[in-house]
């Protein structure tokens, strides 16, 4: 599969242009260290989810971990809850592209969309710090009450599972048709069942939520896929 260059993150864009309103059209150099101010925000806050293990951090303590000024965080972001959807944006963004990047590496288009689907799974299930933050708690209140902003943030992985279904399509693997809606039930399949997984009271770990390989398999199914047996690539 051709690498392609993915499209800059919708929360880099805002902040952009929040940052240069009423400036005219910004320079290269202007632009780039908008981008830079904007993003040492986002990582200061990727940092705290992660040590706090919840979004609930203060901007107060993002401006004094980027080292950056409350003003130049307001010049960037409209307040605590914009910053919130750009460290979620920004997750899946690389989510995305470590999926990209590891199904480019796989030659047969149905193992790349396997790899890509078990890829997705470990990213979306329950863990520690930023993953549970994000996946388990913020993404699934967000979807509640800002349904337009979860679209958004979830383009990049929409796009990736995109391409590799009309990759799979073009081999004759599965069905062609509808590759984009399609791609998207594979998403929202795949990271439900991840959310989903927790160990039964008994402990017994045979009568959990599926694991990887099986949701794999029910995807596949659904795509009209044959029935794979394969160990994973």
């Amino acid at each position: 599969m051709s690498a392609v260059a993915p499209e800059e993150p919708a929360w880099r864009r805002r902040a952009v242009e929040r940052s240069t309103r009423g400036a005219g059209r910004p320079t290269p150099t202007a632009r780039v260290r908008a981008v830079q101010r904007a993003q040492r925000f986002v990582d200061s806050a990727h940092a705290l989810v992660d040590e706090k293990e919840t979004m609930e951090f203060t901007v107060q303590e993002v401006v004094d971990r980027s080292r950056q000024t409350l003003r130049s965080f307001y010049e960037h972001f409209d307040g605590k809850h914009e910053l919130q959807l750009a460290v979620f944006e920004d997750a899946l963004s690389r989510s995305a592209a470590e999926i990209r990047s590891a199904a480019a590496s796989v030659d047969d288009p149905l193992d790349a969309l396997r790899l890509a689907v078990g890829t997705l799974y470990e990213q979306a299930h329950p863990g520690t710090g930023v993953r549970r933050a994000l996946f388990s708690d913020f993404g699934p209140r967000l979807l509640l009450t800002h349904p337009a902003q979860v679209a958004t943030a979830h383009l990049p992985l929409l796009a990736v599972f995109t391409e590799l279904v009309e990759r799979a399509a073009r081999a004759d693997v599965v069905p062609a048709g509808a590759p984009g809606r399609r791609a998207g039930l594979v998403v929202q399949t795949v990271m439900s069942a991840a959310r989903a997984h927790r160990v039964p009271a008994d402990g017994d770990m045979a009568t959990a939520t599926a694991n990887a390989e099986e949701v794999w398999r029910f995807c596949l199914g659904g795509l009209g896929g044959p029935y794979d047996v394969r160990p994973a690539p």
